[in-house]
């Protein structure tokens, strides 16, 4: 495995090797980014990861100079998984001078996450479009997880004509269904174990979706219920269309369950994809 800092050697090194699978990550890797370089090492002959965090992404009062980078640990686990190629670059190699240029994504962008992390969407489409010209993959997976940040970044790739194949990694949860996040380490014990009952609130909603009830105003609000009542401090609990994330209606039957809420001081965000029956 090689370790890349600068575009141009990375440039230089992938210049002959296609195609190349590329799974972008902002470091502090758990089993669900080393899921993403398996699906990757399946399609690709070369596989390439990024360690990047990425300061456009986060807002003003967000976690930058918190968020965890643990580098050798990171380059040690996709080595395990045979990565071939790490690019780990400053953040002066990907900014080198201030970014005048941005992403604009489309409407859903200000909503859901965006409404709550305004700007955040415009952060990532535009380090993702930098590392998709810098690294020139042929596929690149995300993960389910960040359900929205993967419908972004395909309608991306879809509406600005990139020659890239966008494939999606199902969510990776530990035991008790938790959804696995770097930010999780936020969690002091006793959160830890509260933590699954998001999933466990979506998953509700599911099941009352499937057995007829699409009153999704009155399933949303009951789960926001559910939540608070809990101590967590929900942003939102949404069902939406899968294909656009936009309101379902009453002829929709492949829906997404979103939510994102606050335990303690660490915001968790979770997702389930339900079909229902026609």
């Amino acid at each position: 495995m090689e370790v890349m800092r600068t575009v141009a050697e990375l440039r230089a090194l992938l210049a002959q090797r296609r195609p190349i699978a590329f799974v972008p990550t902002m470091g502090n890797l758990h089993e669900g980014h080393l899921a993403l370089v398996r699906i990757a090492r399946q399609r690709a002959h070369c596989v390439v990861a990024s360690i990047f965090v990425n300061r456009l992404q986060f807002g003003p009062t967000e976690d930058f100079d918190a968020y965890p980078r643990t580098f050798e640990a990171d380059c040690a686990g996709f080595e395990r998984e045979g990565v071939d190629v790490v690019f780990a670059p400053l953040e002066r190699e990907i900014y080198p001078e201030p970014q005048g240029f941005a992403v604009a994504p489309p409407p859903v962008g200000d909503d859901l996450e965006g409404a709550f992390r305004p700007g955040f969407f415009r952060g990532v489409a535009t380090v993702v479009l930098k590392l998709f010209n810098i690294v020139g993959p042929q596929i690149a997976v995300f993960g389910k997880k960040d359900y929205q940040q993967l419908m972004i970044v395909r309608a991306m790739a879809r509406q600005l004509n990139l020659p890239i194949d966008i494939v999606a990694g199902e969510t990776v949860r530990a035991a008790d269904g938790l959804a696995l996040s770097s930010r999780n380490n936020y969690l002091a014990p006793s959160e830890r174990a509260e933590a699954p009952r998001l999933q466990r609130t979506l998953a509700d909603i599911c099941t009352q979706l499937v057995d007829g009830n699409t009153d999704s105003s009155a399933l949303e609000g009951r789960a926001l219920a559910t939540l608070t009542q809990a101590h967590w401090r929900p942003d939102y609990v949404a069902v939406r269309k899968q294909a656009d994330l936009q309101s379902a209606g009453p002829g929709d039957r492949e829906l997404v369950v979103l939510g994102a809420a606050w335990l303690g001081r660490t915001r968790l965000i979770d997702n389930l994809e339900v079909s229902l029956p026609r």
